[in-house]
């Protein structure tokens, strides 16, 4: 599917469209440089997407609303958004949506649905299934758009370091000793070794918790990051002298020092795998035995294996083994695997190497460590 539209700003939206496989088509008919979907390069037409039973005509953007929830107002999988998102060329930044704006359903000659973008303010006008917004007027920045998880639930996972690779376990500089009789804590001295960053240069310190390994060959995929707090190089050198911030819990030698990266963006948009995805889940960051919405899950494939942030893909509950009686052998019993079943959905929101965390977006059943991960 081509979407009428002409170049524009690069965000995070339009790298999302990118990966999904969207075909954009400039003011002047002339294919911009995009990836084509798996179905059109082996010259099969993809199926439209199917829309949800209960889909509104048009919707306007409300303050709180993510993209997913508003995907699933118009689509049974709401991971399809790209298949029918329509970029008008005329709306300043088209691929961001913000409070006030208003989305309506139309379709194609060849009958496909698309969602149309109209800027707020403005009233969706019409009865049944569209959703009504008093008038008001609209002065939103680009950092006000509307994110597609709701920010506060990965927050602290985007900006402080909890899963540590096996790599970067063993490279990253460390606490070696404390200052004579004093503890870790806050307000405190240490002393690092291998860290080469200049005085006044600030770390994040993190204890290395407990061995992630993949349950399909039992490797070592990293390791649990506790946050124990901050610390700032006062002296450079090897040992360093560092200067212990806001901690949180004792910093202990062996803990590392990790550079402050980046907040992640979370304008990513939702969508399938380009390639075939199978894993399983290795960890849950709250500790609990079953995993239900908003639960933040470590999986064991990443980049290697072709994921990217965004990536959707269906969970399924492992299917347990019973006991045939029925027909015996002897005295022996048949055991029978029974079929893995759908679970839910989550959203891979960020990938290392070999692991990657990924959001529960969905939970229809039950949810443990180990169930299976593949393509929607």
């Amino acid at each position: 599917m081509s979407y009428a539209g002409k170049p524009f700003k690069a965000s995070a939206f339009l790298v999302a469209f990118a990966a999904a496989g969207v075909v954009f088509v400039a003011a002047n008919g002339v294919a911009q440089d995009r990836p084509l979907k798996l179905a059109a390069a082996v010259g099969q037409p993809a199926a439209p997407p199917v829309l949800n039973p209960r889909h509104p005509s048009s919707y306007t953007v409300q303050r709180g609303d993510t993209l997913w929830g508003i995907a699933s107002m118009f689509l049974r999988d709401p991971w399809n958004w790209p298949e029918i998102w329509q970029i008008n060329p005329q709306i300043e930044n088209p691929h961001l949506i913000f409070p006030g704006d208003v989305l309506s359903l139309a379709y194609l000659d060849d009958g496909r649905p698309v969602v149309q973008l109209t800027r707020g303010p403005a009233v969706a006008e019409g009865g049944g299934t569209t959703e009504k917004l008093s008038p008001r007027i609209r002065s939103t920045p680009l950092e006000q758009a509307i994110n597609t998880i709701p920010y506060e639930t990965l927050a602290s996972f985007l900006t402080r370091p909890v899963l540590l690779s096996k790599d970067q376990a063993n490279k990253a500089p460390y606490l070696v000793a404390q200052r004579e009789g004093l503890i870790g804590s806050s307000g405190r001295d240490a002393y690092a070794r291998a860290t080469k960053a200049p005085v006044g240069s600030v770390y994040n310190i993190v204890h290395r918790g407990n061995e992630m390994r993949d349950p399909d060959n039992n490797d070592v995929l990293g390791y649990q990051g506790i946050f124990v707090g901050q610390a700032r190089v006062d002296r450079a050198g090897d040992p360093a002298t560092v200067h212990l911030l806001d901690t949180t819990r004792e910093a202990l030698v062996g803990d590392l020092l990790l550079e402050e990266e980046a907040t992640l963006p979370f304008n990513y948009l939702p969508h399938a795998p380009e390639q075939n995805v199978e894993g399983r889940i290795v960890s849950v960051l709250d500790g609990v035995s079953l995993i239900g919405q908003y639960q933040v899950v470590v999986i064991n494939r990443g980049a290697k294996n072709g994921l990217e942030p965004g990536h959707v893909l269906r969970v399924y509950q492992a299917g347990r083994t019973v006991v045939d009686d029925t027909h015996k052998h002897g005295l022996f019993s048949d055991k029978v695997r029974l079929p893995d079943e759908p679970a839910g959905t989550m959203m891979v929101f960020r990938t290392f190497d070999r692991m990657s965390y990924a959001l529960v977006m969905e939970a229809t059943n039950a949810i443990a460590v180990l169930d299976t991960v593949r393509n929607p």
